[in-house]
């Protein structure tokens, strides 16, 4: 059993409560620790969180300080306690679940608790003696969590969103490069599932790539749009009680200079309060990636089928044995992961959307949810970009025979003959070589409807391939 040494008493509204003594945090973390067993996820799950918060807090102090609120011994052991959470210590000071009600008021309480006792030792203090750095009076002076817990979380998210961008543009490096190897391998394009006209698999490889960088560019486009503007000063609920003259645009300023964003304060602080259609914006960018990445991994799924009763045209790195009953069998088990992330990221931006929705007068108190949504989907995805980049993409090779028969085969190279001769025409024979199983070269010579110049000319798949380029 604890002894009575190892415990300090700390007093709120409530009344007092036993708080560890080698803890950072305080009396109002230790009650969020104990109302919230909800999701398994505290919040030190996500140190962008926590690093985004402690610049939150940097900043308003310097704030303070440059209107003249804050004494410059707190301000310097704050300063201090704030770089020392970014640089990623103390973060095992943050264990309340990510799913909170209050919205985020344990949060933003947690961090003023860590920051206060820190800086307090720093200042040669003891733990818990707020009479020299206080969690509300110092840490939180002229901010909200309304203010305060937002402007972190679009901190947090843009955070991660550049190593999300990092990760994307390795996987958009991988498809280029394996578009370049596959250029001179001729194949079948599709559609509705049904032969098309040629193509290369480079050409396919390429698309996918470009397909994700576009991606890349609206997820790029919402942090510097939305994630920049914040509403500290605003306080409770926008007017900016408690927040001396000058503070909003202060501390816009000082958020710029530690997080080198473009961080502008809000125009109207009370709308912004209550608003959260960045959350919405990037969470939309989020789905429609995992839109883009599910419906890339279909594809490499059915052109990896097989090996001997299905497309065939590509393999994909086996990496492990793909059944416990059929021997031989190996599963695209990569691609189906990102499958299953990308389904999750999906469900995550209605959580996103209907919290966004809930949203009533002047706050949405639904923001923990909308940060547990978004940063579990962040985190996700980098992990499943990396993973198919490493696992899959990169160890990818073609079967080019199996590309050169189904085009060899395919009757979808008579769509090239439209031009020459006739939609009408062109059917007969494609009907012909369905009846009959013959190949459409063959059918044309046979029934001399072409010259062998200009069936080089008009039924060479490179050059089908290609035409876009001749144009």
């Amino acid at each position: 059993m604890a002894s009575q040494e190892s415990f300090r008493t700390e007093s709120d509204l409530l009344g007092e409560k036993q708080v560890p003594a080698d803890a950072y945090y305080g009396v109002q973390t230790a009650r969020g620790m104990e109302n919230f067993h909800i999701s398994g996820v505290p919040i030190c799950q996500y140190p962008a969180l926590i690093k985004a918060l402690a610049m939150v807090k940097m900043g308003a102090a310097r704030a303070n300080h440059d209107v003249g609120a804050l004494p410059e011994p707190i301000l310097r052991a704050i300063e201090s306690a704030c770089q020392e959470i970014i640089d990623g210590k103390l973060h095992d000071q943050f264990m309340i679940d990510c799913i909170q009600g209050g919205a985020g008021t344990s949060t933003n309480m947690n961090a003023n608790e860590v920051i206060a006792n820190r800086a307090i030792e720093l200042m040669g203090h003891t733990k818990g003696d707020y009479t020299h750095c206080h969690p509300n009076d110092h840490v939180n002076l002229s901010q909200s969590t309304n203010d305060a817990y937002p402007s972190a979380l679009h901190i947090a998210i843009a955070l991660m969103n550049r190593d999300l961008v990092t990760q994307l543009e390795s996987l958009i490096e991988s498809f280029q490069r394996k578009g370049s190897e596959f250029k001179s391998i001729v194949k079948m394009g599709r559609t509705q599932l049904q032969d098309a006209v040629p193509m290369t698999l480079g050409q396919e490889f390429a698309a996918w790539a470009r397909s994700i960088a576009d991606e890349v560019e609206a997820l790029e486009s919402v942090e510097r749009r939305r994630l920049y503007e914040t509403n500290m000063g605003g306080t409770a609920i926008g007017t900016g009680l408690n927040a001396p003259a000058g503070y909003a645009k202060a501390c816009a300023r000082r958020l710029a200079e530690i997080t080198g964003y473009e961080i502008e304060s809000a125009t109207d602080l009370v709308e912004a309060t209550q608003d959260t259609q960045a959350f919405v914006l990037y969470s939309s960018a989020l789905k429609s990636l995992s839109i883009k990445l599910s419906k890339t991994c279909n594809d490499l799924r059915l052109l990896s089928s097989g090996p001997r009763a299905g497309l065939n045209e590509i393999n994909l790195p086996p990496k492990q044995p793909g059944s416990s009953i059929m021997p031989g069998k190996v599963n695209p088990v990569i691609p189906e992961v990102v499958n299953q992330v990308c389904f999750r990221v999906i469900g995550n931006d209605l959580v996103v959307t209907m919290a966004a929705e809930a949203g009533q007068l002047q706050l949405n108190v639904m923001e923990p949810v909308i940060a547990h949504a978004i940063l579990e989907s962040q985190s996700m995805l980098m992990n499943a970009a990396r993973t198919l980049r490493e696992n899959c993409i990169d160890g990818i090779t073609a079967n080019e025979k199996v590309c050169e028969r189904f085009v060899e085969t395919s009757i979808g190279v008579v769509t090239a003959l439209n031009p020459v001769l006739g939609y009408k025409k062109s059917t007969e024979i494609a009907a012909e070589a369905l009846r009959t199983g013959k190949g459409v070269v063959e059918l044309v010579r046979e029934k001399g409807l072409l010259s062998e110049e200009e069936i080089a000319k008009h039924l060479d798949p490179t050059r089908m391939v290609a035409m876009h380029e001749q144009d």
